[in-house]
């Protein structure tokens, strides 16, 4: 498995806010671990369902999402991968956002078994 070239596809997916070539990546027993909540994880979705479903939350309350800037590495050894990012977008309210973030993510068998997002907090 060419792990960047799977963590490019991914951002390339989410700019282009496609579920479907999204969670063609991800495991059937994936995680995403959402930055914000009420846990010091964040938020934790669990089963492809659930993760698509919280995917789709964000690309309802930010419609114009994009994740540009992007750098990827890799730790081929270990299966994992980490993207940064500088995510901008506009709420349904009419908020600019403009963050910094980066999504760690986990691999099993060429499919995303976690996926661990964090961003920075802009006051």
């Amino acid at each position: 498995m060419d792990i960047r070239s799977t963590l490019t596809e991914l951002c390339d997916a989410f700019n282009a806010h496609d579920l479907d070539r999204i969670m063609a990546h991800f495991a059937e027993d994936c995680v995403l671990e959402m930055p914000r909540g009420r846990e010091p994880w964040g938020s934790r979705f669990q089963g492809k369902s659930d993760v698509r479903a919280a995917l789709a939350t964000r690309f309802a309350g930010l419609p114009d999402v994009h994740y540009g800037n992007a750098e990827h590495f890799v730790d081929a050894a270990a299966a994992t991968g980490i993207s940064k990012w500088t995510l901008t977008g506009t709420t349904r309210e009419g908020t600019k956002k403009e963050v910094h973030g980066c999504d760690f993510y986990s691999f099993r068998d060429g499919k995303v078994i976690r996926k661990d997002s964090y961003w920075k907090i802009v006051e």
